[in-house]
Parts: C-alpha cells; structure tokens; sequence
C-alpha cells in the first residue's frame, strides 16, 4: 500500500547513495475517486491530469483492495481496513487507537493535515456536509477523509487541529507540512456524477486539480517536494480488477511507466533515473 510509501518519503534519511531513499520537504496527496485506468489515462476529458501523468511516474498496474470506498482509504492512512467493509459512518465508533500515518510522522517530530473541501470547520466529525446544487449529491463525506478517524486524544491519536478545511491550505508552500492529504468535494473527485453524465464529471475534477494544485506541482519540482494523484477504487466493472490510475511528480526524475501490483517503492538515484 502507499502508507509505506509515505513512511519511507518522509522519515527516511536523504538519499546520497543508490541504496539509500530521499527524504521529502513536503509530500501532498490528492484522492480521486472511482475511475478505472482506462477512463482517466488518455481522456480528452482529464488533459492536465493526463499532463501531469505524462510529466511524472505512472504506475500502470496499481490497484485497490476491494469495493467500497472506505476501507480503500483507511488502508491508505494506516495499512489496515481496520475490519470496516463498508461506507457506512464510523462516527461514534472511533477514534481508533491503531497506528496510522499521521501519528507515525508526528512521533518522528514531522507534521501532518489533512484538508478537506468543504469541511465547514476544523475538527469537524460529522458524517458529510451541505448538498450540491449541481449534481443533486452530497458535498464533503467523512468517508473520504481517513484520517479523521484518528481524531482524538487517545493513543495514536492525531489533534483536531490537524484536520482541515480546503481552505486552510497555505498559499505559501514552504509552510506546508511533511505530508498532506488533500480531499475535493465530491463533485470535484468524479465522484458525484450527476445528470451531465460521466465526462463532465471527469472533466470538472481536471479543472479543480489544476485550478488548487498546478502551482504547487511546479513550485515542486524545485523545492525537494512530491505530488501524488490516485483513485480510491475502480468503476465496479470486474474486468478492470480493481486497477485505477496512480502517479507522482518526483523532483530530478525522468517521465517513467512503472508495473506494480504491491508495494510502491520509487526512489530517485544520481542518473537521475526512477527505479521501483
């Protein structure tokens, strides 16, 4: 899962040797939702996305563990499902006190946040928020935002603090912390389809990365730092087992494909060369 990954980018020394890994200044990581690799990659409807893929290192083969969304994205934040199988609200039900990636940061004196469009507060622990007047669908779901199952005070707890509005996020990017995960709204994630149909949808999510992340994605590539797209899960058609885009901008790499099924483990040795 990519919870190793972010463990390795963000606590591991700065590579100096092709043995060793590089340390990140700030690694971020945009969630996209149910979309099979062959509805994104390549699609008229997604051209900075596919900009983007084209530039960084595409993984051609990675896959989800399984449908719903919920336990996609809490094995994401923690390497656990955490035994949940379904998208049903864990409000009341946690905080969970199992390790996670925002508390192995913290526990290594870095920093993590989650933001979140369409949060209304910081802290919030509600099961969604407002409703789309677009698309007729639910805005921001607690579903979407892993680490908000952590919140708390208990052990492997993160603050409160560290779950964020969208709107929180800094416009300067130097005070962005080591690792963040950035969460549209469900019209903005393909989520929420609505009656324009499917490609809209595609296209309206392309729109909103570009418009809140494109600016970050190239103050990257020159600051030691990471941008990270994927989807949550495929489109529920088996014969895509379960396969869904996923790609990094790495800083000093050149554009790469790579095949994994497993474990993502991709490093940036002198030659400049991306390896897996």
């Amino acid at each position: 899962m990519l919870m190793g990954l972010l463990v390795w980018a963000t606590v591991c020394f700065k590579a100096t040797a092709q043995n060793e890994l590089p340390q990140y200044d700030h690694v971020i990581i945009v969630m996209e939702e149910n979309h099979a690799y062959h509805e994104i990659i390549g699609s008229a409807n997604a051209p900075y996305i596919n900009q983007l893929a084209r530039d960084g290192v595409l993984f051609i083969d990675s896959h989800g563990i399984g449908h719903p969304s919920q336990p996609n994205y809490l094995a994401l934040f923690s390497g656990s499902t955490q035994g949940v199988t379904g998208d049903d609200c864990l409000q009341g039900k946690t905080p969970f006190n199992t390790p996670n990636l925002g508390e192995a940061l913290l526990d290594k004196k870095l920093s993590f946040r989650g933001y979140a469009q369409n949060m209304p507060k910081a802290g919030f622990l509600d099961c969604g928020y407002q409703t789309s007047s677009v698309t007729i669908g639910r805005l921001y779901a607690r579903k979407h935002c892993p680490w908000v199952n952590w919140v708390g005070t208990g052990v492997n707890c993160i603050p409160p603090g560290m779950s964020l509005p969208m709107t929180a996020f800094p416009k300067d990017y130097s005070k962005l912390p080591t690792v963040a995960f950035v969460v549209p709204d469900m019209d903005n994630d393909m989520h929420n389809i609505g009656l324009a149909g499917d490609a809209t949808a595609i296209h309206r999510a392309d729109v909103w990365l570009k418009e809140h992340l494109a600016e970050y994605a190239e103050w990257a590539k020159s600051h030691n730092s990471l941008l990270i797209v994927t989807w949550d899960e495929d489109d529920y058609v088996s014969k895509n087992k379960k396969k869904c885009p996923r790609y990094f901008t790495v800083q000093n790499c050149e554009a790469a494909h790579v095949s994994s099924r497993s474990t993502i483990i991709i490093f940036c040795i002198p030659s400049n060369r991306c390896t897996a």
